[in-house]
């Protein structure tokens, strides 16, 4: 046996065998074009270059021995400019006519184009008339939604599924007539940059690339390859089941066991489940609804799980705020149990330390999830975020027969366990039956209540609504044309305890990010299948999740604990506010990030920072402080954020520091510059401490 370290993972080999053969035992993957395991090696295609310790120059992994000792990478930064310079030789050569090749979608340089996204490499014609050109118009400023004018064919869709046919936020139009005509935003503003709440319902109608979900499965598989990192992928209740549909199965296929071992197969090295996060929201939101019942303070408490919606409040609606629950999504629960928690300390000792953490991939119906990855308070605790769609394009892409795989297959523990209450979150009414299920058992009412709700279920209607013995009246609202009903008059702040507000109809099942379908049905059959789950369930109540209690009973103490609230609450702010900007500063603080803290300050500005450092004078000088004075970044549980001390109190900017103190700030702003900057900038940041 031959000994080779590959990444910085060694492993052993029999002799004869190539650098190739090392890497794929290692699972590290390395692009071939010209390679096949049958056949002779040429190393034509140049594609396998790796770097070899000691050897003057890239070798061909294909061809090379794996020689006893040999140190090897595979995805040095000049390795990856040398592959881009190969693709665009090869590509030069290749008529671009992808739709008219009867292997579209099998070709192996095809494959490699698209996941790398050397798109750019390929040359082409220019399209359109010389009276009225191609409008090559590309939009990247949201984090979610993605926009290429240059593939649109002006079907419509995506102004009717944005305006009066479902969503009513009017964000995409169309202008022009005839050969003129085309969609456009509000004012022509770039998508970031409008109200577009992120939900996406424009990318699940538009029948080709010209609205998609902004791409990260190219940097997850590039991460996965490189196998340097511990990795983590947690799952959505809603991408079990129409995930089904991606590979031809029957809508309404339950395919938990399926998708799990093609996460295995991808190279993931924890596959978690995002309803033990689910479970864990419930026993924080239905504590923190009884707390305001007994206060008689916050009442209506909205839910905040949804990302479209929160968007929506913090864009519309900001006196709506203090009503929502603190309580993260289970997307950014699970991803701040994963980094900061017991499981993160058990990965090696550099996890223990703080100088390490895993690499956390969430999969969601939704591409709202992608933006909320990126929220202040939130940023850094799920790496990527990937729709059900793009899950699907890397199992295709590494060839993984998802239709054979076993459906025998379990998540990992401890972040695995979940309840029939956690995956009904996936549907319209079911984040407000878990809830109600849970609180029932909390105010101690709960054999005086049914199990299931029928009231709350359903795809069709857009507001349901039930009483609760003892407890009040609930609401849920099944897309945000819904919610922006019942918001219209001031009724629901008197005749409700608690709304769910789901921004897409059907909730999670019909989300953005979900599977394509041309089927009228397709929710009902989702909802079916998500219900029938529950039913079979053997614990069905969140509370009764073991895992959830063990954790309670080993880290946070008790549902809204000072613990469970640093760990698992968050704060709101309406968007363009100061309060908003302030938040975003303090997260490039807690992240070291100094660049994009420096694109919040005018070039001349200044922050007082009543400390021993003083004011500190211009953006670059901001940036250079945060990057090389402040003490390094620390990880998992090291990793303390900074935190508002009201969390929805738009002109309140006293803020709670790490280290326990509190002080309170002043901003100064001045007119944003547009490009890259934001709306506003700060002219001078003021802190004092309290």
């Amino acid at each position: 046996m031959t000994m080779v370290t590959i990444n910085g993972r060694q492993v052993q080999v029999e002799e004869g065998a190539t650098l190739l053969d090392a890497a794929r035992t290692a699972g590290v993957h390395i692009p071939t074009l010209c390679h096949h395991p049958c056949l002779p090696a040429h190393a034509t295609c140049r594609m396998c270059l790796v770097e070899v310790a000691g050897a003057p120059d890239p070798q061909p992994a294909c061809r090379t021995p794996a020689q006893e000792g040999a140190v090897v990478d595979t995805d040095t930064e000049a390795l990856q400019a040398f592959r881009r310079t190969d693709a665009a030789w090869l590509l030069a050569r290749h008529p671009d006519d992808c739709l008219r090749c009867e292997i579209d979608g099998a070709c192996q340089l095809q494959t490699l184009v698209r996941e790398n996204q050397w798109r750019d490499l390929w040359p082409k014609l220019p399209a359109g008339e010389p009276g009225s050109p191609e409008d090559d118009f590309t939009d990247h400023t949201s984090p979610g939604i993605w926009r290429d004018l240059a593939k649109c064919i002006e079907c419509g869709l995506c102004a009717d599924v944005c305006g009066e046919a479902v969503q009513q936020q009017f964000i995409i139009g169309f202008a022009g007539r005839g050969g003129d005509r085309r969609p456009v935003t509000v004012f022509e503003a770039p998508l970031g940059e409008t109200g577009c709440i992120s939900c996406g319902q424009c990318t699940l109608v538009c029948p080709v690339g010209a609205l998609i979900e902004a791409p990260h499965w190219h940097e997850v598989l590039h991460t996965l390859d490189g196998r340097r990192r511990a990795s983590v992928v947690q799952v959505a209740p809603a991408t079990r089941i129409a995930i089904s549909e991606e590979f031809g199965l029957r809508p309404g296929t339950v395919s938990t066991g399926r998708m799990i071992n093609a996460l295995r197969q991808l190279g993931f090295d924890h596959v978690f489940d995002t309803n033990f996060a689910a479970d864990l929201t419930i026993m924080e939101e239905g504590t923190e609804l009884l707390a305001r019942l007994r206060a008689g303070a916050g009442l209506p408490l909205f839910t905040s799980c949804c990302p479209g919606w929160v968007n929506w409040v913090e864009i519309n609606r900001p006196d709506l705020l203090p009503h929502l629950s603190t309580t993260k999504s289970p997307q950014q629960m699970h991803g701040a149990i994963a980094k900061r928690s017991v499981f993160a300390r058990a990965l090696g000792p550099d996890f223990a330390a703080g100088r390490a953490e895993p690499y956390v991939v969430s999969v969601m119906p939704c591409t709202a999830k992608k933006d909320e990855a990126l929220r202040p308070g939130l940023s850094g605790d799920v790496d990527h975020v990937l729709t059900t769609r793009e899950l699907a394009r890397m199992i295709r892409s590494r060839g993984i027969a998802f239709g054979a795989l076993s459906e025998e297959g379990r998540f990992d523990s401890p972040l695995g366990e979940s309840t029939g209450a956690a995956q009904i979150f996936g549907a319209s009414g079911g984040v407000m039956e878990a809830m109600v299920r849970t609180a029932a058992h909390l105010a101690g009412v709960e054999e005086s209540l049914p199990l299931e709700w029928e009231a709350l279920r359903g795809v069709r209607n857009g507001i349901k609504t039930a009483t609760l013995p003892g407890i009040g009246m609930v609401a849920v609202c099944n897309g945000i044309a819904a919610a922006q009903r019942l918001l219209e008059g001031e009724g629901w702040r008197e005749d409700f305890v608690a709304i769910e507000v789901m921004a897409c109809v059907g909730g999670c099942l019909g989300g953005g990010g979900e599977p394509k379908s041309m089927d009228p049905q397709i929710l009902q059959k989702r909802a079916a299948a998500i219900y029938a789950v529950d039913a079979k369930a053997p614990r069905r109540r969140s509370y009764e999740n073991r895992d959830v209690q063990a954790l309670y009973a080993s880290e946070l103490g008790a549902p809204n604990s000072p613990a469970a609230h640093h760990l698992l609450h968050t704060h709101y702010a309406g968007r363009g506010s100061r309060r908003a900007l302030l938040m975003r500063f303090l997260d490039c603080v807690d992240r070291r990030d100094g660049a994009a803290a420096a694109n919040l300050f005018e070039p001349g500005g200044i922050w007082s920072t009543a400390a021993e450092f003083g004011d500190i004078q211009g953006a670059d000088a901001i940036a250079a402080f945060i990057d090389n004075t402040l003490p390094p970044r620390r990880y998992g549980a090291a990793f303390k954020r900074h935190q508002m001390a009201s969390a929805a109190r738009t002109e309140d900017l006293t803020v709670l520091t790490p280290d326990g103190g509190r002080c309170r700030f002043e901003l100064a702003l001045v007119a944003g510059a547009g490009g890259d900057a934001p709306r506003a900038r700060i002219a001078h940041l003021t802190r004092t401490v309290l």
